[in-house]
């Protein structure tokens, strides 16, 4: 899969842009703050119609202005597909596949695969869990509509509960509704999720050997709030009962999947706690590459990379590992300036100069 085109109308600050891209590797370069994460995250809407960045769809429309569109032309395996997303001021978000509306989200999913690789994503290991959970619920979202639904359902019940709970008077029928929706929803998510850590712990051990070269072993390890089991709708409904006055006291929920975490392990070695800077970035790299790796698996579906001033902050044996392993990957690179070590480890496709929202080709 690669991207052939896009254009963007009154996004962040491209007014009216139209580029057609290289099927492997595509530089985007430029000074910072002229545009270059911006382009990578009009290319991300197209794969889950959220941004990597924000929440609110409102953030990334034009300064002034009263709409935004994204259009993006891909070609798959057997076919050629077409996203189109527009964002109306005054009437919320409409989305185009293959020019027709789609009444949710989840049915843009599975439509076109794209990984985000970002400083950020360097420190996934190290940062607080709601980071780590991003991370799962990114990647499931693009593999599964199914999890897409169950998580924008679970979301939206905890936030009712926890509205609830901030009440002077509670009413225990009332609370015991959205136990009960919180464990059909959150039962799902955290199988779910099992199931994912268990495949990307498999795929992240291989790779994390070929790059330390068979001497360090990484496990990544699924920690959920509560555990995964038989009747797990049941169990989570026991675990949310049994918490109540907890909750009650401290006025919001505190058993769920919005708890979970992921741990990793280098031979048996917290690595978020005791592993080294070293080992803490080759084991996030290790999991963005089983990424790749798992849609490939799940899909037949190349991903499309897109590596957002990330290679600055690698030192040159990981960058040389991350190019090698990229071979039959669509590349987007943005970089203040392609290093010559950069330009030697692979052939230059296309390169684009941004410039306050205005792109050349260089």
């Amino acid at each position: 899969m690669h991207i052939k085109d896009i254009e963007l109308k009154n996004f962040r600050n491209y007014e009216d842009l139209h580029l057609e891209f290289d099927e492997k590797v595509n530089f985007i370069i430029g000074n910072n703050a002229q545009g270059k994460t911006n382009l990578l995250e009009g290319i991300f809407m197209s794969s889950i119609g959220k941004s990597f960045r924000t929440s609110k769809d409102i953030e990334m429309l034009g300064f002034g202005k009263d709409f935004f569109k994204i259009k993006v032309t891909a070609q798959k395996e057997l076919f050629p597909t077409e996203v189109e997303i527009l964002l109306k001021k005054d009437s919320g978000k409409f989305i185009k596949v293959d020019g027709v509306n789609i009444k949710k989200t989840s049915d843009l999913l599975e439509n076109i695969y794209i990984v985000i690789f970002s400083p950020e994503d360097l420190k996934i290991v190290k940062d607080e869990p709601e980071k780590r959970r991003k991370f799962i619920d990114r990647e499931l979202c693009l593999l599964k509509p199914a999890y897409y639904d169950s998580l924008n359902n679970y979301k939206k019940v905890l936030s009712q509960r926890n509205i609830y709970l901030k009440e002077k008077y509670i009413d225990n029928s009332v609370l015991d509704i959205w136990d009960m929706q919180l464990s059909k929803y959150g039962s799902k998510i955290i199988s779910m999720r099992d199931e994912f850590i268990e495949k990307i712990n498999k795929i992240s051990r291989e790779i994390h050997g070929n790059i330390t070269n068979g001497k360090e072993n990484l496990r990544i390890e699924y920690d959920p709030n509560v555990k995964n089991s038989e009747n797990l709708e049941e169990k989570l409904y026991e675990e949310i009962k049994k918490s109540e006055s907890n909750d009650l006291r401290l006025r919001t929920t505190t058993k769920g999947p919005h708890r979970d975490d992921i741990q990793f392990f280098i031979d048996d070695i917290n690595v978020r706690s005791f592993g080294s800077q070293g080992q803490q970035r080759t084991s996030a790299l290790s999991l963005k590459l089983a990424e790749l790796n798992l849609i490939k698996e799940e899909t037949g579906e190349s991903a499309i990379l897109l590596l957002d001033d990330v290679m600055s902050e690698l030192d040159l044996e990981r960058q040389e590992f991350l190019v090698k392993s990229l071979d039959n990957v669509q590349l987007f690179i943005t970089t203040t300036e392609i290093p010559d070590r950069l330009k030697d480890m692979m052939n230059l496709g296309k390169t684009f100069e941004v410039n306050s929202g205005k792109v050349k080709i260089i």
